[in-house]
C-alpha cells in the first residue's frame, strides 16, 4: 500500500515514511491510494473479535511495511484493559432503542483522542527504534489532543513532544492535564490566540522543508495519517454493537471541529461498512455545518472564532476536510491544491454549492450536519441526566442534539461518539445540573499541581527558535 497527498505531489510513500512525516512536501495530505474493501465474509469474521484483534485486522490492510507479528504485537500492547479500564476498550451504552453513545473516554486523559494516541505512541517508538532515529513531535491542540499525545510520549525513547495550545482557551482541567507534566521531554507552549492560530503554526513549521529536516520534525494531529486510521476501527467496532447482521445499516454522529474524527468515519465508509448517514455536530463555529448545507467553506478570522462551552470544537479552519474534498472532487489534486492554497489564501473561502458532486454529497458520502448552542447543550445535558441517570460533556451534549434531529427511531440506529468525560468540562455541568461530575481519583487536585509552560506570540518563527533553543538536530 502507498500513500498520495491530496495536492496532486506525484512521489508515492510508504506507511512508515509518511508516520514520521505528517505533512506531505506539498502542503497537502496522505491518504492511501486506494480503500482496501471489506465484504460480507470479512465483516462476518470479525464480528466478535477482541478489539485488539480488529484493530490489527483493519490496519494490516494498510501496513505492509511493519512485519505482521510486530504490528500485531503493537496493537496487543495497546488496546489493553489496563490502559482503557474495560475488556471491551469502546463499550456501547444504550439510551433508548436504537440510540447510543459509543464509550471513547476510558484512556488515561478521558478523551477519544487516547484512541488513537496511544497506539501512535507505540508505533513512534517501534519505528524510531528501528531506524534508531529521533523524532521532535510538533502539535496543536484545542484541548484534547495535547493530553493525550503527552501522555501517549511521555518516557518514550527517542521522541520530544513540542504542543502548541491556545492561552486560557482550554477548561482549567484540561490545562492542568497537560501543563502539570514534569517530564523532561514534555514542552508545553502557550500561544497568544485561538486553536487555529496553533494550526497554522504547526503547518508553517512543517511547510519549512529544511527547518523539518533538521530537527526532524513530524506531527500528531489529525493532519497525520496513522492517527486517523486508528480511529477508523472504533466505527467497525460500534458498527458490530450496534447490529444484529452485516447487511444492517448504521448512522454515526460525530462532535468536530477539526473533521479528523469523522473522517476517519468517511473512510469506514469508503471501504464498504454499511453506513447510513454520517452527521457533523458543529458548535457555534459552524464552518462546517455551513459547509454541508450550502456547499460553501467560509473560514472565520481569529476574532470571529467563538469562545464556546464546547472549546475543543472553538474551530475555523478544518485540517482534515482537505481529505474528503479531495475524494469529493473525485481525486483531482491540482484542483485540490488551488481550492486549499492559493484560493483560501486569497480569499479564505470556496464554494462548492453548484458542482454535481456537491449535490450528489449526501447520497453517495451519506454527510448531513447540524449545530448546537450552549442553551442546546446545557438542555441535552439535563435531559440526558433525567431520563437516562448519564451524564454527557458538552460536546457529546452537541453531537446528541444534531443526532435527534437525524435519527429516526424504527429507522437505521444511531451511535452518537462520545468525546470526554465530563470531569474535563465541570463549570458547563455544574451550569446544567448543579453539582460536580464525578472525578476519577488520579486526577484529585489536578488543577493545583505545578504547571510547566512557556507563553509565546503567534509566531511561527518564535516556536522555531523555541524548539531549536530545546533540541539539538537529531
Amino acid at each position: 500500500m502507498k500513500y498520495l497527498s491530496t495536492r496532486g505531489d506525484p512521489q508515492r510513500r510508504s506507511f512508515c515514511e509518511i508516520l514520521l512525516e505528517g505533512l506531505a512536501p506539498d502542503g497537502g495530505l496522505y491518504l492511501p491510494e486506494r480503500y482496501p474493501q471489506v465484504d460480507a465474509a470479512m465483516l462476518a469474521e470479525w464480528r466478535g473479535l477482541p478489539y485488539a484483534e480488529l484493530a490489527w485486522r483493519i490496519l494490516s490492510l494498510y501496513i505492509d511495511d511493519i512485519p505482521a507479528a510486530d504490528l500485531r504485537a503493537i496493537c496487543a500492547r495497546t488496546y489493553t484493559a489496563e490502559v482503557f479500564g474495560t475488556p471491551e476498550i469502546v463499550p456501547l451504552k444504550p439510551l433508548e432503542p436504537g440510540l447510543y453513545l459509543e464509550s471513547l473516554s476510558n484512556g488515561p486523559t478521558l478523551a477519544f483522542k487516547d484512541m488513537a494516541m496511544q497506539l501512535l505512541g507505540n508505533l513512534f517508538e517501534y519505528e524510531l527504534a528501528r531506524r534508531g532515529e529521533q523524532l521532535n513531535v510538533l502539535g496543536a491542540t484545542s484541548g484534547d489532543t495535547g493530553s493525550a499525545a503527552e501522555y501517549a510520549m511521555r518516557g518514550k525513547q527517542g521522541v520530544r513532544v513540542f504542543m502548541t495550545s491556545p492561552h486560557g482557551r482550554m477548561s482549567p482541567f484540561q490545562q492542568a492535564q497537560m501543563f502539570s507534566l514534569q517530564d523532561e521531554n514534555i514542552h508545553n507552549i502557550a500561544i497568544e490566540g485561538v486553536f487555529d492560530d496553533c494550526q497554522d503554526i504547526v503547518k508553517a513549521v512543517s511547510g519549512d522543508l529544511d527547518f523539518k529536516r533538521k530537527y526532524r520534525i513530524g506531527t500528531v494531529n489529525s493532519i497525520n495519517w496513522a492517527r486517523l486510521l486508528a480511529q477508523v476501527v472504533y466505527y467497525f467496532a460500534g458498527y458490530f454493537e450496534a447490529t444484529r447482521s452485516n447487511g444492517e445499516r448504521v448512522s454515526f454522529t460525530v462532535p468536530s471541529g477539526n473533521f479528523g474524527n469523522i473522517c476517519a468515519g468517511h473512510v469506514a465508509r469508503q471501504m464498504g461498512l454499511p453506513i447510513h448517514r454520517l452527521v457533523v455536530a458543529t458548535n457555534e463555529n459552524d464552518v462546517l455545518d455551513e459547509f454541508f448545507r450550502t456547499g460553501t467553506y467560509r473560514v472565520r478570522a481569529a476574532r470571529d472564532t467563538v469562545e464556546t462551552s464546547s472549546p475543543s470544537m472553538d474551530i475555523s479552519k478544518a485540517s482534515n476536510f482537505e481529505r474528503f474534498v479531495f475524494d469529493l472532487l473525485g481525486r483531482d489534486g491540482e484542483r485540490t491544491r488551488a481550492l486549499f492554497g492559493t484560493g483560501l489564501v486569497a480569499s479564505g473561502r470556496f464554494d462548492l454549492g453548484a458542482d454535481p458532486a456537491f449535490r450528489d454529497c449526501a447520497r453517495h458520502y451519506g454527510f448531513a450536519s447540524g449545530r448546537s448552542t450552549h442553551a442546546d447543550r446545557l438542555a441535552v445535558i439535563r435531559d440526558t441526566w433525567q431520563r437516562f441517570g448519564v451524564v454527557v460533556d458538552p460536546h457529546t451534549a452537541d453531537g446528541l442534539k444534531v443526532a435527534r434531529e437525524h435519527w429516526q427511531p424504527g429507522g437505521a440506529p444511531m451511535v452518537v461518539l462520545e468525546t470526554a468525560l465530563p470531569i474535563k468540562f465541570a463549570a458547563t455541568i455544574v451550569e446544567a445540573l448543579g453539582r460536580e461530575p464525578e472525578r476519577p481519583a488520579r486526577f484529585a487536585g489536578i488543577e493545583s499541581r505545578p504547571k510547566r509552560v512557556d507563553v509565546l506570540p503567534a509566531d511561527a518563527a518564535l516556536v522555531k527558535d523555541y524548539i531549536a533553543r530545546h533540541c539539538g538536530a537529531a
